[in-house]
């Protein structure tokens, strides 16, 4: 037992020597790594002799307006439910669902009945209460009828007309009218079908003008300004541009958002209600530069921004803020009036180094000429933001 013990006691003591002696003959493999600043620092006097080629740009500062992007959908500016006023069986209908109408049109005629000759009766009521009226006022003038008598003729004089006036009006209550220019959308009833007053006739929209309608958050609420222009993108396709006309005083209990409303001329009735719509609100102009998205990176800190040249021709990493978007590009504020961009390469450069600038040689597309801010469908839930974009990988 003894000599076991020695042994392994023997193995235990080779193997912590084996161990220590591995540690003191490489010490430099305990020595702490480089910072990223060290790393860039050998990295630039590495290539400071063979400076990397970059393709570069030339770009100025042009002006241009922020925009306010809500997700909406578009609203009649008005619908009505057209009821009847008076009782009676449907003769006549007019118009059909769907059909254009003008205020006044007829949309629905109830039978007349015996109301015509209710209105003749109550015509020759009033003629004779006039004629009795006559009668007493001359009788009075002779001294021959009191005032008694005279105040009573008067009122029934004022009883009968009152009753022609509403004969007459429930005889016009048969012919139910549009209350103004529209389309009819529904027609709940048919030919033969009893109305009683109040029942629904026909319910009208105004599609002219169309409203674009969305929810504004409550750190964008104060750059809106009643009369500003405005544009919605329908999901269908269409463009359409109008004026800011509504901003609601209060928030929503729940969503703590405000009603905003973009008025857009529909003349021709092709823009429909309750259609998913984009609606882009410019708001404040910024000096801005185009930019195309790719040449987007991130900074130590994840901070978005671009990679430019100074007038070394050494690469600088300045922070940008997207204002809005479009097809071509974005619109980025941040940069100097007039920069030199890295376009191509700048995933390769790192900020401090010294790199050979080749120029682009084929000019972009004039940015004036770029097409409004391109469509973003967000969530079904009702949002907006101010057109800041996610910042890409490096």
């Amino acid at each position: 037992m003894k000599k076991t013990y020695l042994a392994a006691l023997i193995v235990a003591l080779i193997f912590v020597g084996w161990m220590l002696s591995g540690q003191l003959g490489n010490g430099d493999a305990r020595l702490p790594a480089p910072t990223l600043a060290e790393s860039r620092d050998a990295l630039l006097r590495q290539r400071e002799d063979t400076p990397t080629a970059v393709r570069v740009r030339t770009l100025t500062a042009e002006t241009q307006r922020a925009t306010v992007t809500l997700r909406g959908r578009t609203e009649a500016n008005r619908r009505v439910a057209v009821r009847a006023e008076t009782s009676g069986l449907i003769v006549d209908l007019p118009v059909e669902k769907g059909e254009m109408v003008r205020a006044g049109d007829i949309i629905c005629r109830i039978d007349a009945g015996s109301r015509p000759a209710r209105l003749d009766e109550a015509r020759a009521a009033v003629t004779l209460a006039e004629l009795e009226y006559e009668g007493v006022r001359r009788l009075e003038d002779r001294g021959l009828v009191s005032s008694t008598g005279v105040a009573s003729a008067r009122a029934k004089l004022a009883t009968a007309r009152a009753d022609l006036s509403q004969r007459e009006l429930d005889l016009s209550h048969t012919a139910i009218r549009a209350p103004f220019d529209g389309v009819v959308e529904e027609r709940p009833v048919e030919l033969g079908d009893h109305l009683t007053a109040g029942q629904v006739c026909a319910e009208v929209l105004d599609p002219d003008p169309l409203l674009l309608v969305g929810q504004l958050s409550e750190r964008d609420v104060a750059r809106i300004r009643l009369g500003d222009p405005g544009q919605g993108r329908l999901l269908t396709g269409e463009t359409a541009p109008g004026v800011i006309t509504y901003l609601a005083q209060s928030a929503h209990p729940s969503t703590r958002t405000f009603r905003v409303e973009v008025a857009v001329s529909n003349a021709d009735t092709q823009l429909r209600e309750g259609i998913t719509t984009e609606l882009i609100l410019p708001v404040e102009e910024h000096r801005a530069h185009h930019i195309p998205s790719s040449v987007l990176a991130l900074d130590d800190v994840g901070e978005l921004g671009v990679r430019i040249l100074n007038a070394d021709d050494r690469v600088e990493f300045v922070r940008i803020r997207v204002i809005r978007d479009s097809p071509t590009g974005l619109w980025v504020t941040g940069l100097p009036e007039t920069v030199t961009l890295i376009t191509v390469g700048q995933e390769l450069v790192v900020p401090g180094e010294r790199v050979q600038p080749v120029p682009e040689a084929v000019p972009p597309p004039s940015a004036a000429t770029a097409n409004p801010p391109s469509l973003r469908i967000e969530s079904d839930a009702v949002s907006s933001h101010s057109g800041e974009a996610g910042a890409p990988a490096t």
